[in-house]
């Protein structure tokens, strides 16, 4: 798989504007040299992801409890359960929350740093554990495609609870290690919606689905299909 034919593939699919995904990693080696503490929310550094940089996350990095958690960089903070039930009021009760934590199998990370770079600024797929894409309803219909063009799974696209971190990084490093087919969809949590635009939700493809899906993209609907066509002179504001 090369990033540069990929690449060519995605604009060729989604217009030449459209934004491409980024790819992360776990590594002992930052990406980027700026490493001061972040307090709340660490989707407020993908605003440099969009203009182009990269972003390294690690424990002495990440403020919020739960984005350190669902990163691997932390045990479960123990105020966690009462947070998420009674203050964000996102579970019901914290037994609920307990059980979604239970059944995420949320992994340590054995590295010190987790690596977020736009695409075009690595040159491999080597070491990604996933890649996510900010998509708006148009991109979504796109990637959605291509997604259940060899796939018939029910669960080939999945959206579960969970907070913006969880849906992207948790998900899909638990799924890539499982050697998994499914895709995430994300960014439901209120919490994070106003460190996004307001019409994107966020795509997420493992690695293990990405080596097959890199070699179906062509063969899909996004190339020399009318219907597909007609959105994507849309995105890039033909017609």
């Amino acid at each position: 798989m090369e990033v540069n034919v990929f690449i060519e593939n995605f604009r060729k699919a989604f217009g030449k504007g459209a934004q491409l995904p980024f790819v992360f990693w776990y590594s002992n080696e930052p990406v980027d040299d700026r490493l001061e503490k972040m307090d709340g929310c660490f989707f407020k550094e993908f605003g440099q992801l969009i203009k182009g940089e990269a972003v390294c996350l690690s424990a002495d990095r990440i403020g919020c409890m739960g984005g350190k958690f669902y990163t691997g960089f932390s045990a479960m903070p123990e105020r966690i359960p009462t947070f998420v039930s009674c203050k964000e009021k996102y579970k019901k009760s914290p037994e609920l929350v307990l059980d979604f934590v239970e059944k995420a199998e949320v992994p340590r990370a054995d590295m010190k740093y987790l690596n977020i770079s736009p695409l075009d600024k690595v040159g491999s797929f080597e070491y990604a554990v996933g890649l996510f894409f900010l998509a708006t309803p148009d991109m979504l219909s796109g990637l959605a495609s291509w997604t259940f063009f060899d796939n018939n799974s029910d669960d080939a696209i999945t959206a579960k609870f969970g907070s913006g971190c969880s849906s992207i990084f948790l998900e899909t490093t638990v799924e890539n290690s499982k050697n998994g087919k499914r895709t995430f969809l994300g960014l439901f949590d209120p919490s994070v919606r106003p460190y996004v635009d307001a019409d994107v939700l966020s795509f997420a493809i493992p690695m293990s689905r990405f080596k097959e899906m890199y070699y179906t993209m062509q063969d899909s609907c996004l190339f020399g299909v009318h219907a597909w066509e007609r959105v994507r002179d849309r995105m890039e504001g033909i017609g």
